[in-house]
């Protein structure tokens, strides 16, 4: 196999703190520096929220901004993919930063668990979310955090409202939503092929499950999500060094299975974005 795999790292996600694991990065800056890191170890998207200075969640557009500034300065022609998830905002807020224009944004598209909670994606708000990207000519990450979320994902893509190819995420391992199963991740690729045939797709695992979804999904040849916002340690004893080490060891997979690690170009052209 010798298709480019492209690497997304999620940088900070909304539930992570210093508390945690010292190394995740809060302020914009400190996320600027890790992505710059991340990139330099190959990943070629970087999946972005945004903080407030106490660590709490923000959907201020300014900070995103920032951020996008940031990363394109130092960050030469890598994807800058924001998030509109639901913690951290509620309503249209979701969907504030949305005209800064970046190259993606995630998209979920029905509702699910979440370990405390109910992950609210009404369907009014996910066409919403869906028509501001047409709008502003994003593509979105479809996040799977189920298989009726790959169903909903064609049917958006069938009617237009989600336009060209799709790429999907599957999210596995969040507790009381999608656990980490093999027969079920291999449906999904199966039901991909057979709704989308087109469709890029992606796989992002929780916790320690986040190796075990990198080496999944590298070996059957789909892309793949790493970095704190997902998992904080390297292992059971020991926190994770930084975004770029996790994104390091996805690359090591990678080599292992004799898939080149996608270049931003590379990626951009497998997901049919507009140049840098």
């Amino acid at each position: 196999m010798s298709d480019p795999c492209i690497i997304c790292v999620a940088i900070t996600g909304s539930v992570p703190t210093k508390a945690a694991n010292p190394a995740v990065p809060i302020s914009v800056s400190e996320q600027i520096e890790s992505t710059h890191a991340a990139f330099e170890a190959g990943a070629s998207i970087c999946h972005a929220h945004v903080r407030n200075a106490d660590e709490t969640p923000s959907s201020d557009p300014e900070k995103f901004a920032a951020l996008q500034e940031g990363v394109i300065k130092h960050c030469p022609g890598m994807i800058i993919q924001f998030s509109t998830g639901g913690r951290s905002g509620a309503g249209q807020a979701r969907g504030g930063m949305l005209p800064l224009r970046p190259d993606m944004a995630s998209l979920s598209v029905g509702s699910n668990n979440f370990p405390t909670r109910v992950y609210e994606n009404p369907p009014d708000l996910v066409d919403w979310l869906a028509s501001e990207m047409r709008t502003h000519e994003i593509k979105p990450e479809i996040e799977a955090f189920d298989l009726s979320h790959i169903h909903k994902a064609a049917e958006m893509n069938r009617d237009g409202r989600i336009p060209g190819q799709l790429y999907i995420q599957f999210v596995m391992g969040v507790k009381n939503a999608m656990p980490v199963d093999r027969p079920t991740f291999d449906f999904y690729i199966e039901t991909v092929k057979r709704l989308a045939p087109d469709a890029q797709w992606c796989a992002a695992g929780i916790g320690p499950n986040q190796v075990v979804l990198n080496e999944w999904s590298i070996a059957a040849g789909g892309h793949t999500r790493t970095g704190l916002e997902d998992n904080v340690r390297w292992d059971k004893e020991t926190l994770a060094p930084s975004n770029a080490a996790l994104v390091q060891r996805a690359a090591d997979i990678c080599e292992k299975h004799e898939r080149p690690v996608a270049t931003p170009a590379q990626a951009r052209q497998i997901l049919g974005l507009r140049p840098a």
